[in-house]
């Protein structure tokens, strides 16, 4: 089944038409992405309306819509009137998550429609990816492997966080992909034990734990991973937490599979940095999914209480941050099947030390 035909089967539960505000949500829905737009899916007629700029592009990528041009005689609100009118639309269900409150009230104020929230079902859709999304997201993993192994080659004493950002995003380009899935985090040494911490001018030094967690998008799907890496040397202490996390993660795999909830993951890849005395220092979620957004759901956390469906992708990412020292997250992708996961992320997970 096409997306566009996904999206239709809801029209006439929640709402009897769906107003579509955000670009994840009209990607999905064509299949491809027009950078600027609104779309209408309803049973009775799907339409696009975008501005001169992306309307010859609308025009030949997007399947499934009549594509309207809209300009100064044409307002989206004039247009999406025109599409409740057409298709007997009595209620809209809109994405309450991408709308700002000066957008909806607008909408609410101009349109000849009831506005109700859709945006739970529409966003349920992306949970289980087609084969065709799979292989976009394999391919975007790919070029961020890829481009791991090459910075293993750069990597040396001496060099800023900044720098080596630089260079990450530099190949992530160069090696085929269509922008960033957000923005990397490179830190290095006592800086590895934030989380999400921003690259900066900390120079690289001997003894060194360097982190970076870093995606690309390749035609509108994400990917993600997180390496951590010794420079140089490694101490015992950086070795042990480092093997600790390996395991967790092995074990949180090892535990998935479609129909298992997301909580229970988390528990297995949790367990063991407790069990290790490392508890208080593991605080965000095991993982998440991912696809048109880098961060999507169902997630992988001690709050998951649903079911990984089948085709789901996720990422697998427990970490140990040690507050002044040093922290260690270790991250893959894995695609959701009946009996485990399929792995797509192929970059070595053992401690590397290099330089």
């Amino acid at each position: 089944m096409r997306n566009i035909e996904k999206m239709i089967s809801l029209c006439g539960k929640a709402a009897d038409a769906l107003l579509l505000t955000s670009v994840y949500s009209r990607h999905y829905a064509a299949e491809s992405g027009i950078d600027e737009g609104v779309a209408i899916i309803s049973k009775n007629g799907c339409r696009y309306f975008t501005d001169s700029r992306y309307i010859e592009a609308a025009e030949k990528q997007l399947k499934g819509f009549e594509v309207l041009v809209i300009d100064r005689e044409h307002s989206y609100y004039q247009r999406i009137n025109d599409a409740v009118s057409d298709f007997g639309i009595r209620t809209l269900g809109i994405e309450e998550r991408y709308l700002t409150l000066k957008d909806y009230r607008e909408y609410e104020k101009r349109l000849n429609a009831e506005l109700v929230d859709a945006q739970d079902d529409i966003s349920r859709l992306r949970w289980t990816k087609e084969d065709w999304e799979l292989e976009k997201m394999i391919r975007a993993q790919e070029i961020t492997d890829l481009t791991f192994s090459q910075l293993l080659e750069i990597i040396h004493p001496g060099m800023t966080e900044k720098e080596l950002r630089a260079e990450l995003i530099y190949r992530l380009l160069k090696n085929g992909a269509d922008g960033l899935s957000f923005q990397p985090i490179v830190v290095a040494g006592p800086n590895t034990s934030m989380p999400h911490g921003v690259p900066s001018d900390y120079v690289l030094q001997k003894g060194d734990f360097v982190t970076m967690d870093f995606g690309c998008l390749y035609d509108g799907y994400c990917s993600d991973m997180t390496r951590t890496v010794a420079l140089c040397e490694a101490t015992a202490e950086m070795r042990e937490v480092y093997a600790i996390v390996a395991q967790a993660q092995a074990n949180g795999i090892a535990a998935s599979k479609a129909g298992v909830e997301g909580s229970v993951v988390d528990g297995a890849a949790r367990k063991t940095i407790a069990e290790a005395g490392y508890g208080a220092y593991f605080g965000h979620g095991y993982g998440h999914s991912l696809g048109l957004e880098i961060h999507e759901s169902p997630n992988c956390n001690p709050s998951g209480k649903d079911p990984m469906p089948v085709h789901a992708v996720c990422s697998a990412e427990p970490g140990i941050y040690l507050p002044g020292k040093f922290g260690v997250r270790i991250e893959d992708v894995v695609i959701f099947e009946e009996n485990g996961v399929i792995d797509i992320t192929k970059s070595p997970k053992e401690l590397l030390i290099i330089g």
